[in-house]
């Protein structure tokens, strides 16, 4: 199995091109293969996100809120949040630069009677169209989020050179790769079943991993369902 350090898409691609009987990649090169391989990256991050694979979970850095300031985004804004941020989980707030953080409180809405009065934190926040709002407070704060990241950003180069930097991937991205191009491409059902059938197995050894170590830990959203070992792909 390779590991965080040295898997490629290239290599992905090379062993997609061989479950499909083409190791010379004279009818799946690179070029091919890439749009398919992005696919499977965005679903092998749909399933950790369900699953709660601890690989999905960041800590961000300080991000210091200016006195005044009621909402931080992404790009458009300064400060922004982090650019693979998908979901914050827990936002943590201290006066700027004096320890210790305390957590803040999420909501769905703002509370209006709060409007115009000053405070000294921020205490509330709600997380809605892409940004983090909140009441603003008279003195400079710094806020750090732990936060659900995106693990995959697609993949350009057509050299194969992009680095998957996720272990327990290899597997699932090779069957899953070839099965999408076993299906689509080379228009092959029957092919693609087999493949998709592995790319299942693949997942779950890589989500039953993950579990042994983690079975003691309250989770986020939903435990790992045996019944997930039912599904195909199609």
């Amino acid at each position: 199995m390779a590991t965080t350090a040295d898997l490629t898409s290239g290599q992905v691609m090379d062993k997609a091109a061989s479950l499909l009987n083409d190791t010379a990649k004279s009818i799946f090169p690179y070029t091919v293969q890439l749009p398919y391989l992005n696919m499977a990256l965005q679903e092998l991050q749909e399933t950790f996100e369900l699953n709660e694979v601890p690989v999905t979970d960041t800590v961000s850095s300080v991000i210091l809120i200016s006195a005044g300031t009621d909402h931080v985004g992404f790009s458009m804004t300064n400060p922004a949040l982090p650019n693979d941020l998908i979901e914050p989980q827990v936002l943590w707030e201290r006066t700027h630069g004096i320890d210790p953080y305390t957590p803040m409180t999420k909501l769905d809405f703002l509370p209006r009677y709060m409007e115009g009065q000053e405070t000294n934190q921020l205490i509330w926040y709600v997380w809605q169209s892409q940004e983090i709002r909140f009441l603003p407070a008279n003195l400079d704060i710094d806020i750090k989020m732990d936060y659900i990241r995106n693990l995959f950003f697609p993949f350009t180069q057509v050299d194969g050179s992009d680095q998957v930097g996720v272990i327990n991937a290899a597997s699932f991205l090779e069957f899953r790769t070839a099965g999408l191009l076993a299906r689509f491409v080379a228009e092959n059902p029957t092919r693609a079943d087999n493949l998709d059938g592995q790319s299942v197995f693949a997942i779950d050894r890589a989500l039953g991993i993950g579990s042994k170590g983690r079975q003691a830990i309250t989770t986020r959203r939903r435990p790992f369902r045996a019944a997930y070992k039912q599904r195909v792909y199609s």
